[in-house]
């Protein structure tokens, strides 16, 4: 493709010459023919340029067996993890990220690039240049942590993105499982050196920590009980779709039971150990400011998150004023309902209103479920007077495994497959049902499912010429962003029918307002 955009030019180019030297080409037969050679000779930079994307897309691709999964595909990977190791992301990730950056900037011209390239080549620098730029940090983020679920995420993986079509996807599920002991040692060992450099997570997320990975391990591990482990019941049930006989169910369930109760157990008890080891030494709940160079890092940290440079001081007073700005708008809605009182007095109204939670029960959970699914479907039936284009992938709207309630977050997304043939997810922690609000939970749904996270992560996977890198990548401002528009564009499209569930969606907005005074206000002013 390359060779023939060049071979075209190089003809335009003669037909010029050509004509110039007879005279028989008017000003605006060559003005014409010069247009037609500048737009090859951009079409021939692109094709270079795009096909620099696929190839660095491809080799990320290549070292991460877990991104092959998600990807839904199946290589010989297909039973690895990826590499966890300090070595491995200061070697081989960094360089080859800083030798991609080397080969962007002197190979191609940026000028003859047409404007959605160029468009690319600036993303593809800002995140290389960010990424070579923060590694200087690396020993600063927490291994393991009461929120991102570093440990329990493996098992959710394994869980939602592993399918097992074949023996052989059995047997690489396996292989996942007695694999998973070489990265809970590796995090053991970084958890050890990040406490020796001076970096431990706050005292109060240990207990939560070590709860949920402690649980691991738990539950019965023989078909047909009513308790069992859930990545043996998990891969218990993946089997039954198998058309195996008895006798090769029964030999790949004890492989199973083998890898849970020796390698996977014994990974598994490394990291509580160094966990229970950590939290003796954890010094109180401090803020980033405690950690070594603090200060320094809170700030690469705002640039990283808002890429703007602005002070925490100045992100603490836009939080306020937006707060102000938020309580404006609850006050008229509180007018609405006919509520008598102060604004305090009303939000201490909503935090007790009968009405605003659902049993704390299996039942009230399953209720939420069925709700949430209903808000889904009624969104799917108008999407289309909304939006030209619509995901081809599904979505599932599902309960967080008790196993890991306490080490995620309350509400999330999980993305689709790259074809569509997995579904996006939509999670709801319902751990504690008597802080499960329902208006709150109303914009809630909207912003992970639809319109939100679903429509714009999923679709993004499906679109048409865009380097893979856009695709699969995101910024937290534009992902989050649009989330958070979202809940307001269900309002626009006639889904919030009482007001107070759109006073929910407006205690959703308040959240990430108060966010930025909270998170300011514990890292940069103690």
């Amino acid at each position: 493709m390359i060779r023939k955009s060049a071979e075209s030019f190089r003809v335009l180019l003669a037909t010029l010459v050509f004509c110039c030297t007879l005279g028989a080409c008017s000003p605006q037969s060559a003005n014409k023919i010069i247009e037609e050679a500048a737009e090859l000779q951009s079409t021939s930079e692109d094709e270079r340029l795009n096909a620099f994307f696929e190839d660095s897309f491809n080799a990320r691709v290549a070292n991460s067996p877990e991104f092959q999964t998600r990807l839904g595909l199946k290589t010989e990977d297909y039973g690895k993890w990826d590499d966890y190791s300090d070595t491995y992301y200061l070697t081989t990730f960094l360089d080859r990220r800083k030798a991609e950056l080397v080969t962007l900037k002197t190979e191609f011209v940026y000028d003859k690039l047409s404007d959605d390239l160029r468009l690319s080549y600036d993303l593809f620098v800002f995140n290389a240049e960010r990424r070579i730029a923060e590694a200087v940090w690396y020993r600063h983020f927490y291994v393991v942590d009461q929120f991102n679920g570093q440990v329990t995420n493996k098992i959710a993986f394994l869980q939602n993105n592993h399918q097992i079509e074949t023996t052989s996807d059995a047997r690489a599920y396996i292989s996942r499982l007695a694999g998973l002991e070489v990265v809970l040692v590796e995090l053991s060992k970084q958890l050890a050196d990040r406490a020796a450099f001076g970096v431990v997570t706050p005292e109060f997320s240990f207990p939560d920590m070590i709860k949920d990975i402690s649980s691991l391990t738990a539950g019965s591990l023989k078909p047909g009980d009513r308790d069992l482990n859930a990545l043996f019941s998990d891969f218990s049930k993946k089997l039954e779709t198998l058309e195996i006989s008895v006798e090769q169910r029964a030999e790949l369930l004890a492989e199973a039971v083998a890898a849970i109760n020796g390698p996977l157990r014994r990974g598994l008890d490394a990291i509580v150990s160094e966990l229970t080891r950590l939290q003796d030494l954890a010094d109180g709940n401090k803020g980033v400011w405690a950690l070594p160079g603090g200060a320094e890092f809170y700030k690469s940290r705002i640039k990283h998150h808002t890429t703007l440079n602005l002070t925490a001081d100045e992100i603490h007073q836009i939080g306020l004023d937006d707060v102000a700005r938020i309580h404006g708008e609850m006050l008229k809605i509180m007018k609405r309902v006919g509520f008598e009182g102060s604004l305090q007095a009303f939000f201490s109204f909503v935090r007790t209103d009968p009405n605003n939670f659902y049993e704390d029960s299996d039942a009230g959970r399953e209720v939420f479920l069925t709700e949430a699914r209903q808000k889904t479907s009624a969104i799917f039936a108008i999407a289309d007077q909304y939006f030209n284009k619509l995901p081809k992938a599904a979505l599932e709207v599902r309960r967080v495994e008790p196993w890991r309630e306490n080490s995620t977050s309350i509400a999330f997304y999980n993305r689709p497959s790259q074809d569509g043939t997995r579904p996006g997810i939509y999670y709801a922690n319902m751990k504690d049902m008597a802080n499960f609000q329902k208006y709150v939970f109303t914009a809630i749904t909207y912003h992970e499912g639809v319109p939100g996270h679903h429509f714009q992560i999923a679709l993004a996977q499906e679109l048409e010429g865009l380097p893979k890198f856009r695709k699969f990548g995101g910024y937290g401002a534009y992902t989050e962003g649009w989330a958070l528009y979202a809940e307001q564009l269900a309002r626009e499209m006639g889904f919030y029918k009482d007001p107070m569930h759109d006073f929910g969606r407006l205690q959703d907005e308040i959240w990430r307002s108060v966010r930025l005074v909270t998170d300011t206000g514990i890292h940069q002013k103690r």
